[in-house]
């Protein structure tokens, strides 16, 4: 009988990495520390109408896809029905054959759909639609349901300071849930005073949110801290900060003061006043981190919104990003060294964009570990372009290489899909794949009590030790 495409063993090439993954990794559950999950669907716990719904909405990597091969925007984004946008995409997936969309969508499928029998083409859409849209209408494919199917104990969500976390405190309050949900606090918005105009609005709403008049630098920074404060009363262990590149130029508590005071009168900060104002913001969210024993997350180095009729169309995270290649050791060095000086850096948590920078990153992290924390500064994981095969296998070489492999953090998911665990899986196995190749080499040593333990810890409690989650 012919295997399926998904089967067991997929992508573990060796008896020994099929033992790795199916006795120690496979069956660790997940915590999934940077997520775009909508905390309100899962306070609600709701049932998604379709498979578009809970597949297609929102997915940009399946959108940058579509639109490569040839399909109107009026099937992935516009008006089409939600089964003619399903259509369009099950045209689409034979022709991403070794891109890794290819892998997710038919690991998505088997997990938790249970479909292995078929691949997803346009002469099975329509089973597959009809089978799955069945499924989704099952009090067992709620989102927490899917959640607990997939072993999540921790979700972390993405928010705004200026998002009341309603949601978060409702869910909160709860009992006998089977996983925990914390917020994140992502302050992007609230160092953007190139944008004039929204960056004011965003201030407003900070205003409104910290209950309290913002009309100094220093009112802006007490907001924050109150939001900070409140964002750690629910939970949350980590600020993401994703940029471009990480500033730190000089600054001085007088000229912050006046360049706040330029942008919401509404004058055009210039370049400078851009990157002192940037790098103050940067290195606060980092003070109050380590206050708080928080994580400090920073995502660097994306080219975001490159297109700019799209951009007016369609509006941010639409699928039109890019790979930066922004030169940025010394900066991110001093942003690292400002926190430390005074033995205020938190735990932190780097991730690039570009595959070119990964010894750079790998390197960074060894500058500042201090013996408080193991791993204190961890190299993240393969992060959105490089969140493949080829990326995750160059990540762990960089950090085996220039780090300590057996202290990483593992995968987080950082999708807005609650089909997406099975990243979790696809992770595990190219890790356990690759020790297994060491093992079949005599690269490491035939010590699976060690190489077991070391797996167990990269897929689970590394992450759980590391950010602090009571699960």
């Amino acid at each position: 009988m012919k295997k399926p495409f998904i089967h067991p063993d997929f992508l573990l090439h060796s008896d020994i990495a099929s033992e790795l993954f199916h006795s120690y990794s496979k069956d660790q559950p997940i915590i999934d520390y940077h997520c775009h999950l909508p905390p309100d669907e899962i306070a609600m716990d709701i049932n998604f109408r379709n498979l578009t719904h809970i597949w297609l909405a929102g997915d940009h990597y399946k959108w940058r896809a579509m639109r490569s091969c040839g399909v109107d925007e009026n099937s992935i984004t516009g008006d089409a029905s939600d089964k003619d946008k399903f259509m369009a995409w099950a045209n689409t997936v034979p022709k991403t054959l070794r891109n890794p969309l290819y892998h997710w969508t038919h690991m998505e499928l088997r997990h938790p759909f249970g479909i292995t029998d078929r691949l997803l083409n346009g002469d099975t859409a329509e089973s597959v639609w009809n089978e799955c849209n069945e499924m989704l209408q099952d009090p067992e494919f709620s989102t927490r349901k899917l959640l607990e199917r997939s072993s999540v104990k921790v979700v972390a969500t993405t928010d705004d300071p200026t998002d009341s976390l309603g949601h978060h405190a409702s869910f909160r309050n709860e009992r006998n849930t089977g996983f925990i949900m914390v917020p994140t606090f992502r302050p992007d918005a609230g160092m953007e005073i190139e944008n004039v105009g929204e960056f004011c609005k965003w201030v407003k709403k900070l205003e409104k949110a910290a209950d309290m008049d913002i009309t100094t630098y220093s009112h802006f920074l007490e907001a924050l801290e109150k939001r900070h404060s409140y964002f750690d009363s629910l939970g949350c262990r980590a600020s993401d900060h994703g940029i471009d590149q990480p500033y730190s130029d000089p600054f001085t508590d007088q000229e912050l003061f006046a360049i706040f005071d330029k942008v919401m009168a509404g004058g055009t900060p210039n370049e400078s006043d851009i990157r002192k104002f940037k790098s103050a913001f940067l290195y606060r969210c980092g003070l109050m981190d380590h206050q708080k024993g928080w994580v400090f997350q920073l995502h660097i180095g994306a080219l975001r919104n490159n297109n700019t009729r799209m951009k007016k169309k369609l509006g941010l995270n639409a699928g039109f990003d890019s790979m930066g290649d922004f030169t940025f050791a010394a900066q991110l060095s001093r942003l690292l060294d400002r926190l430390d000086t005074d033995n205020r850096l938190p735990k932190v948590v780097l991730y690039n964009n570009n595959a070119r920078d990964n010894e750079l990153f790998a390197t960074m992290t060894g500058n500042f570990q201090d013996g408080t924390v193991p791993g204190k500064l961890q190299y993240g994981p393969a992060w959105w372009f490089l969140d493949q095969i080829d990326g995750i296998e160059k990540q762990v070489e960089a950090l085996s290489n220039m780090g300590i492999l057996s202290l990483f953090i593992g995968m987080t998911t950082d999708s807005r899909s609650f089909l997406s665990f099975p990243r979790h899986d696809y992770f595990r196995r190219i890790v356990c794949n690759m020790i297994g190749k060491d093992l079949e080499r005599g690269l490491i040593p035939d010590d699976i009590e060690n190489v077991s333990e070391i797996i167990k810890n990269i897929s689970y409690w590394n992450a759980k030790s590391f950010f602090g989650f009571e699960v």
